[in-house]
């Protein structure tokens, strides 16, 4: 019992104590509310004392501003008044303009498309290259001849029949001049060039093309060898009459011959097929070169022993030769059974090749007709998947498909051709070797008939 209420005792005591402790907080908290509501107070009224003592002068800013707003509208009307004025003058000097022109305007515009015409041909003229400042007349001219605000002179009227004439006088004109000129790797070189009229530039060797900004540059491939062949002996000429390839469209022919494909880019076009077909070529031709001169030796010597009594087993029918004197005490029948077999012996080696060249020679067409089936599909599939809309890209697929038929064809006719040739060679010896046999024969028949008849 004692215990409860010693217990009870120290809670009332420690409720009192936080009761205690919270009015003193309370107190604490009120004081800083009053202290800073008096701080407020006196800044309120410290800048109503200021604004007080600005109000004058944001007065007297305010009448200024006023004066100059009065001011400018002023200014601002008699500026519209004056615009007004100067449209009227305006319009009233351009029908002026218009009345003393008269029919000048229409002659002016004339002069205008036509010195416009000139400046484009001018502008894309070899003749131009070494005859520089030739645009900037033309260009016052058309500029002048455009605007209405001044009229072009009679000396800039004269500069374009001027210019004309330097353009006709400088087209049947032969001039070497050094230049400028864009490599293809990007560097530029000053080179000795040579205008041929206004049709083409070549210098260093090549043919060189003027470009659309002025600029003189080689072109990206050179054509074949039969037209840049001659440039060379060109350059070192001084006068006469020397060959050279000149292009009268000013460069659209030499950029056709240029797009041609060259025997490489041909090859890669057959592609796998038309290696192939080339290489199956290529082993045939190497095989009727040994035959042919297999077969060449062995006819000099097959002549050689045509002329000789002693057999010689080094050719075939030395050797056929040799089973005769080995055999003259058999009969007719059993003598012509060995010479058959001899020369059945001798054939092989005569005939050595000819079946795979004639084989080469027959499967060529087939595969170049392969590669043309599969490259027409090729294209097909493009034309499904792009459309037809460029007959240029549809060309270039169906002639990269026809290379391989014309791949075949330059490996079949050779190959034929070469087959007939051994053909007939080899058939030519095995005559001679069977003619031999023959007259062997007979005679071995007439001596056995007469010792029969005796």
């Amino acid at each position: 019992m004692k215990k409860i209420i010693t217990s009870a005792a120290l809670l009332a005591l420690g409720l009192s104590s936080v009761a205690l402790a919270q009015d003193a907080d309370m107190g604490a908290l009120l004081n800083k509310v009053r202290e800073g509501r008096i701080t407020e107070d006196a800044e309120h009224q410290k800048r109503e004392a200021e604004f007080l003592a600005r109000k004058d002068q944001q007065e007297q800013l305010l009448a200024q501003e006023r004066q100059t707003q009065s001011r400018l509208e002023r200014e601002s009307a008699r500026l519209e008044e004056a615009r007004r004025n100067n449209e009227a003058e305006i319009t009233r000097q351009l029908e002026i303009q218009r009345e003393r022109l008269g029919q000048l305007s229409e002659l002016f515009g004339v002069l205008q498309q036509a010195a416009g015409d000139a400046r484009a041909v001018i502008a894309s003229s070899h003749v131009t290259i070494d005859n520089p400042g030739r645009m900037e007349e033309i260009d016052i001219l058309v500029s002048k001849a455009s605007e209405s605000s001044e009229l072009p002179t009679l000396a800039e009227i004269r500069s374009w029949p001027a210019q004309m004439m330097l353009e006709m006088v400088g087209s049947a004109e032969i001039v070497k001049f050094p230049h400028e000129v864009r490599l293809n790797d990007g560097t530029t070189q000053n080179m000795d060039i040579i205008r041929v009229g206004d049709f083409g530039l070549v210098g260093d060797g090549k043919f060189l093309q003027l470009k659309s900004n002025g600029e003189v540059a080689e072109l990206q491939r050179q054509p074949s060898g039969r037209l840049t062949g001659s440039i060379a002996a060109f350059e070192t000429q001084s006068s006469g009459l020397h060959p050279l390839g000149v292009d009268p469209t000013r460069g659209q022919l030499l950029n056709l011959e240029i797009d041609k494909p060259t025997v490489e880019e041909r090859l890669e076009q057959g592609g796998f097929i038309g290696y192939l077909t080339l290489s199956l070529g290529v082993i045939a031709v190497l095989l009727a070169i040994f035959q042919w001169f297999y077969l060449f030796m062995v006819s000099g010597k097959v002549r050689k022993q045509v002329k000789s009594e002693v057999a010689d087993v080094n050719n075939p029918l030395g050797r056929v030769l040799a089973v005769y004197d080995q055999n003259r005490s058999v009969d007719v029948e059993t003598l012509e059974l060995k010479l058959d077999e001899a020369i059945l012996k001798e054939t092989p080696a005569l005939e050595r090749f000819l079946t795979a060249i004639k084989l080469i020679s027959a499967v060529a067409p087939l595969f170049g007709l392969l590669g043309t089936v599969t490259g027409m599909i090729q294209t097909f599939q493009a034309i499904t998947l792009f459309g037809a809309g460029d007959p240029t890209q549809m060309a270039g697929g169906i002639s990269a498909a026809l290379m391989t038929t014309v791949e075949g064809l330059v490996v079949a006719i050779p190959t034929l051709m070469l087959h007939s040739f051994l053909s007939g060679s080899s058939k030519g010896v095995i005559h001679v070797l069977e003619e031999q046999s023959a007259g062997i024969i007979a005679v071995h028949a007439e001596k056995e008939h007469a010792n029969a008849s005796a």
